[in-house]
């Protein structure tokens, strides 16, 4: 990696106080501290909620929670979203925070942590794949998933299979830092150019 730390921001993509995945997210910052080379931010949904529909003039409330969520992710080099599944795809809140921001995933790796039944959360994440895509960010390959998550964790919200679990933040982490640095070099060198914002454009009947 780079000399500088590149800035992980972790997304709890649950919008339900007390949820599984910020137990999740918590294992993973920490995987990510002791990895090294990264600074790490934990952004839980929990505490906001934005509208679905985003629009130019955003209403008060939501202004005042994107004046706290909108720089913290411009800042980040590198996103992982910790999504749980929701009949086959992920979480409103998740999809609104994505809808709201638009240059801030661009040109940037994002990674997935994801949890359900037998699943493992893995149909939330091809269906982000897609929704990211649209963005111009680049998803990573590996992913980190639990299958049957509730009988993963102990009561102290640690693995029950701590090495099998870190092996694969691991490989994770690995190819963030790779695409993060390589990005953020693109970035700084040649700004990225895109078009117009998609949310806003070409919208039939809305």
């Amino acid at each position: 990696m780079a000399h500088d730390p590149l800035r992980l921001a972790v997304v709890v993509g649950s919008g339900r106080p007390g949820s599984t995945g910020a137990t999740v997210a918590r294992w993973f910052a920490g995987q990510a501290r002791r990895y090294g080379g990264l600074c790490t931010d934990v952004i839980d949904l929990a505490g906001y909620t934005l509208p679905a529909e985003p629009v130019t003039a955003p209403p008060p409330e939501a202004a005042a929670q994107l004046a706290d969520l909108t720089p913290r992710l411009a800042a980040a080099d590198v996103f992982v979203l910790v999504t749980p599944e929701y009949n086959r795809s992920f979480p409103a809140s998740l999809k609104a925070l994505i809808d709201w921001h638009d240059s801030e995933w661009q040109a940037k790796p994002v990674g997935f942590v994801s949890y359900g039944g037998r699943s493992g959360g893995l149909r939330a994440v091809e269906q982000l794949r897609q929704v990211l895509g649209e963005l111009h960010a680049v998803a990573v390959r590996d992913t980190v998933s639990f299958h049957g998550v509730w009988d993963l964790f102990d009561p102290e919200g640690s693995p029950r299979d701590p090495e099998g679990c870190a092996t694969a933040a691991k490989a994770l982490l690995d190819q963030l830092g790779w695409w993060g640095t390589v990005l953020r070099e693109g970035r700084t060198r040649h700004p990225y150019l895109h078009g117009a914002r998609p949310v806003l454009t070409g919208r039939a009947g809305g």
